[in-house]
């Protein structure tokens, strides 16, 4: 009977990620074709390591090292597209960490809601949870409104993750599925002495919790991933109005055309 049980447990463990994948319906067809350096005074698009183009305090302009030469034209509208950096490339760290954290947090409620709020197991997995989201940040927000992000293609948030914490979110869901069973088990086996009722009245009593859990998650999850989805929609479209804004940057300073950062794909 309690391998039934942890069977069933298993299998619905197994079922929760789908919620975790399907935090990553977002799509942007947008190109970003250098990595971007932010800092408070400086822009940077860099390309292979080094600086080609560097923006100080949004209006002096830096091409290969050197100094452009600006009008007052000129400078109005590099300023509005460092402002539009400024704004969006803060966003594309939020949405994926967003993502990431969709995931997570369904994994860890499955925990909590079967071995118990703020039990010994929930809180080890939402420690591993929150040292994971840190390293998440810290790899592309260095410190206070300091980020990088390399050249990558938008149409997948979820891909800025891939390879380097992939592995390590997949480990923790498993190592989760782990701890589940093991308290369960204990729960249902620990006193040697108990009568088959006992048993099945704990066994009934996880399956109810199941049921609830189980079906609060599913609408959670789906809520947060719908309202994910349409603040990765504002987030494309403010990015293609930005394109359209360096496609006049360009018009207005010829030696920038080089160095296109924002491509939008039709």
């Amino acid at each position: 009977m309690a391998n039934i049980s942890k069977l069933k447990y298993c299998s619905f463990f197994l079922a929760t990620l789908p919620f975790y994948q399907q935090a990553y319906a977002q799509q942007c067809s947008i190109n970003l074709n250098y990595g971007v350096i932010i800092d408070p005074k400086h822009i940077r698009i860099v390309d292979k390591g080094k600086t080609r183009v560097q923006i100080n305090n949004t209006k002096q302009l830096f091409i290969r090292g050197r100094e452009i030469s600006l009008s007052p034209e000129q400078q109005q509208l590099l300023s509005n597209f460092s402002v539009g950096i400024r704004q969006q490339v803060p966003e594309i760290v939020s949405i994926a960490i967003e993502g990431v954290d969709i995931g997570l947090k369904a994994v860890n409620e499955v925990v909590a809601g079967l071995t118990g709020e703020n039990s010994a197991s929930q809180q080890k997995v939402q420690a591993k949870f929150d040292e994971l989201k840190w390293r998440i940040r810290a790899r592309f927000n260095q410190s206070a409104n300091n980020y990088y992000i390399a050249p990558q293609d938008l149409n997948d948030f979820d891909e800025m993750f891939t390879g380097e914490f992939e592995q390590e979110i997949e480990a923790i869901i498993s190592n989760s599925l782990g701890t589940i069973l093991e308290a369960v088990g204990q729960s249902i086996l620990a006193d040697d002495n108990n009568t088959e009722y006992v048993g099945e009245t704990r066994i009934a009593t996880f399956d109810k919790r199941l049921t609830t859990i189980s079906n609060g998650l599913e609408l959670q999850v789906a809520q947060r991933a719908k309202a994910l989805d349409k603040k990765a929609a504002l987030f494309c479209q403010e990015l293609t109005h930005l394109d359209e804004l360096e496609a006049e940057l360009h018009q207005a300073i010829p030696a920038l055309k080089d160095y296109n950062l924002i491509e939008t794909l039709n």
